[in-house]
């Protein structure tokens, strides 16, 4: 399994959904789902920095839960995302988590 453009063991590989309603869609769906019912709320509109918005909408989740999961312990958090103890941390203080 390829995610972007790292390939993945299938044994390693984790199919990402999230319930909606009573179906299970895969997490790239909800947000395709999202960004399309945002488009329609900006009724023509111009979206400005929509990159770093959808960024931050995922960023901030994943880090706060694997935090937690890490129980606090940045070392095996940035062992757990693939990124050094230093993005890590660029990346708490920019989310202003502690």
């Amino acid at each position: 399994m390829t995610i972007g453009s790292v390939q993945i063991p299938e044994k390693h590989a984790i199919n990402f959904t999230v319930a909606k309603s009573k179906t299970e869609e895969p997490l790239r769906e909800c947000v395709r789902d999202a960004l399309n019912s945002y488009f329609v709320y900006l009724d023509g509109h111009h979206a400005v920095g929509l990159y770093q918005m959808v960024l931050a909408e995922v960023e901030l989740p994943l880090l706060e839960t694997v935090m937690k999961h890490a129980k606090g312990n940045q070392t095996k958090a940035a062992e757990l995302l693939g990124i050094s103890r230093s993005t890590l941390r660029k990346k708490l203080t920019q989310y202003r988590i502690d």
